[in-house]
């Protein structure tokens, strides 16, 4: 696409709300009026869907659900509930509240995984920086550190531990369901390791979860700090402007309303049916045509800002587990999706950039610039740091133009929480119409039911095979040998790994009845060692 002809394009595809300075320009996508055209009863009948959503109407049929994170989000400030967790962050930040010791609250560990974490962590490094936490109180204005537990691996874990002083932490357990594994055996964990320390663990325990789960229900009768109700309207990656998202940005002092704000302003914009002036609806006419309607090409996310670094892995999430779907809302098996990945501008010159310049042409790129300057870095005369910054935006997205790659620009005037919240809500949209363009539901998650329900039969193996070992006695020989004295039917490869985990940490670890050793040998591989206790 040569320039002339981008210019011309850019006074029709460039959408600009002048008032608060954000901008998207789709011009640099493989597309005609044409193919716009053609689709439009299709996109008349996606703004009806996304109607339907906002009216209260079953969106979610597979959980018989509504969805609401578009709606609760513009009430969500006048509630009592909003109030009580402003409330709380300050009582924190003031010490009224303090720690059973009596000390005063420094930390808060907020403990989640998927969008009870990366809508957090998000907004965190988006506003406070990545260096927050070693910030002295005085700077933070009180305001606590703010850290994250998200897996259920002990390294992270114990890197936290190490960081933070147990009386002087709380721990923010964020579950929908309530049953969430990994965030379940983190709480654990807590738990037991204050019990330990001779620590009351429910002065520096709260929740965010549904009325009547699992957790709700535990946190209540143990007394918990908190327990600070969440809808089961609101998903999980489509929570963050919820209290999912509020109360560890109220800890950490960030303007939750104004972020609140941003996202009503792209919501308000892009209610409008017209998709050629809705910047979520010309986003999502613009993943649905360069993918054919089968996301035949990956989403590339590159903001050019160090603050959005997170940006790529949040939309992953969104979009991901959104659009990733074997069925249709008919039955129909599609196998549509979206694959997103992405980095920060320019440390993508020198990561990815090679190959999305000459290499597979099976992307289309979208560039996130935010114009406003956080400090003014003079490198040589009348030219600033951030000036290289820019022009390497422009330089790239030239050069991937030229050599017909698609690309996307988007513009922000600074990295604030209203234009933060206005991102999101933009994606947010753009999602939920993109799944109606391809006739899905964008609001369950069959996927990642499934690999929880195979988690647990490998976590019953393990169960059966330590019962194995206290039994079988004295034992030498490999996994498949193991199985067959221990009569389990599995497979050798997965008792493998379970062994594997067990010899490896036996010195950590004390088991019931037996300890457990492995040896290589050439010709058998590894053969485990069992000795009776």
């Amino acid at each position: 696409m040569n320039s002339k002809m981008l210019e011309e394009r850019k006074k029709k595809y460039c959408l600009t709300d002048g008032t608060i300075g954000f901008s998207i320009d789709v011009a640099g996508m493989d597309f005609k009026d044409e193919d716009l055209n053609a689709l439009s009863a299709k996109f008349a009948d996606a703004h009806k869907e996304m109607i339907r959503i906002e009216s209260g109407e079953i969106k979610n049929p597979d959980e018989n659900r509504k969805v609401t994170h578009f709606t609760d989000r513009a009430v969500y400030p006048g509630t009592s509930l909003f109030a009580d967790i402003q409330n709380f962050a300050e009582e924190l930040r003031t010490g009224l509240i303090k720690g059973c010791t009596g000390k005063a609250i420094e930390n808060a560990v907020i403990n989640g995984i998927g969008g009870s974490a990366l809508g957090p962590q998000l907004i965190q490094n988006a506003i406070r920086g990545p260096y927050w936490n070693e910030l002295p109180a005085k700077k933070r204005k009180g305001f606590l550190r703010i850290y994250f537990l998200d897996n259920t691996d002990t390294a992270e874990l114990k890197d936290l531990l190490d960081a933070v002083e147990l009386d002087k932490t709380i721990l923010i357990s964020i579950s929908k369901s309530g049953g969430t594994q990994e965030t379940k055996n983190n709480m654990i964990a807590f738990r037991d390791i204050y019990s330990k320390n001779n620590l009351d663990f429910a002065k520096h325990s709260c929740a965010v979860t549904m009325i009547g789960s699992e957790l709700d229900k535990y946190s209540k009768a143990e007394n918990w700090l908190r327990v600070f109700p969440l809808a089961d309207s609101i998903g999980g990656r489509t929570s963050e402007t919820s209290v999912v998202g509020h109360l560890p940005a109220a800890l950490a002092g960030i303007d939750f309303k104004s972020f609140l704000q941003g996202a009503c302003h792209m919501d308000a914009w892009t209610r409008e049916p017209d998709f050629r002036i809705n910047p979520s609806y010309l986003l999502a006419a613009m993943w649905f045509i360069a993918g054919k309607g089968k996301g035949d090409k990956n989403m590339v996310i590159v903001p050019y800002s160090d603050r959005l670094i997170l940006l790529s892995r949040y939309l992953q999430q969104l979009v991901m587990e959104s659009l990733g779907k074997e069925k249709d809302l008919d039955g129909k098996t599609v196998h549509q999706g979206l694959n997103v990945f992405g980095n920060k501008g320019g440390t993508d010159a020198h990561a990815f950039i090679q190959q999305l310049n000459d290499g597979r042409n099976d992307f289309f790129v979208t560039f996130i610039e935010v114009l406003k300057d956080f400090i003014n870095i003079p490198i040589e005369e009348n030219i600033s740091m951030s000036d290289y910054l820019h022009g390497f935006l422009c330089g790239l997205s030239n050069a991937l133009l030229g050599k017909d790659r698609e690309v996307i620009r988007m513009s922000v005037r600074e990295m604030n929480e209203f234009n933060l919240g206005l991102l999101i809500a933009l994606y947010e949209r753009a999602v939920a119409y993109y799944a109606e363009l391809v006739h899905i539901n964008a609001f369950h998650q069959p996927g990642v039911q499934a690999y929880k329900l195979a988690s647990k039969s490998i976590i019953s193996l393990t169960k059966d095979i330590q019962v194995a070992l206290r039994s079988i006695g004295q034992f030498s020989g490999t996994a498949k040998e193991l199985l067959a004295k221990a009569g389990l039917k599995a497979q050798a490869s997965e008792a493998e790994g379970i062994l594997a985990k067990f010899a490896e940490n036996s010195s950590l670890r004390k088991f019931n009845g037996f300890k457990i050793t492995r040896e290589w040998n050439d010709e058998k591989g590894w053969v485990y060692e069992i000795t009776v206790l």
